[in-house]
């Protein structure tokens, strides 16, 4: 039982870390329309929410299949999913935004859709390259079945606190400033840097004695 709680814990930070529902959620601020109502966010919180869960178990459940089918190893994809998320740190720490935000012509095509919802703010902005690797990697890392239900309930409190957090950004836009929102961002930068170097190192390490 000790075990679980304490692998809950650290996957619960770090899918927190990943996600930035904070920063998601200003993000999502800037894309959606500056007029738009209580009940209109509380609609793109809850399909965005079900995007990145239904996400969720699509890799949790098929990732294996990929790393076979593309034979690629445990070890492999630890360092460079560890390198992706050095990338998103670097990014976060430094307040760019350019690798989760779309482009100026996806914004013009975003903006004559009604819904974004799914496309962009549940995917790529919220379930991106960093989670997705991670995900892998702690299905790779389960041994049993509480170590799977672990993985589960942690992104699945993590996926309420990113609903809480969207229906209501309004409020936390006008509570925390842009200011605050950029600290809290920076901060989790710091903790995805160091489980991005945790995952290269550990990697590194596990490959180096495969060919000695």
């Amino acid at each position: 039982m000790e075990s679980f709680f304490s692998n809950f814990l650290q996957q619960g930070i770090t899918f927190f870390a990943i996600m930035d529902p904070i920063g998601v959620s200003a993000m999502a601020l800037s894309l959606l329309s500056h007029d738009i109502t209580k009940s209109e966010i509380n609609r793109v919180a809850r399909k965005s929410t079900m995007t990145i869960i239904i996400a969720f178990f699509v890799v949790l459940i098929g990732g294996d299949f990929i790393l076979k089918l593309f034979g690629i190893g445990e070890n492999s994809l630890k360092v460079m999913g560890g390198i992706i998320l050095l990338l998103m740190a670097i990014s976060m720490v430094n307040g760019s935004t350019e690798g989760k935000k779309p482009t100026k012509e996806e914004g013009k095509d975003l903006k004559a859709h009604e819904d974004l919802s799914v496309i962009p703010i549940g995917i790529p902005i919220a379930f991106g390259t960093g989670l997705f690797t991670t995900i892998v990697i702690f299905k790779h890392q389960v041994e049993t079945a509480s170590d799977l239900l672990s993985i589960s309930l942690a992104f699945l409190v993590n996926a309420f606190l990113f609903y809480i957090t969207l229906k209501n950004s309004i409020y936390i836009k006008k509570y925390l400033g842009l200011t605050g929102q950029n600290i809290i961002t920076k901060l989790m930068g710091l903790i995805v840097g160091a489980i991005s170097v945790q995952f290269i190192v550990s990697g590194l390490i596990k490959l180096s004695q495969s060919y000695m």
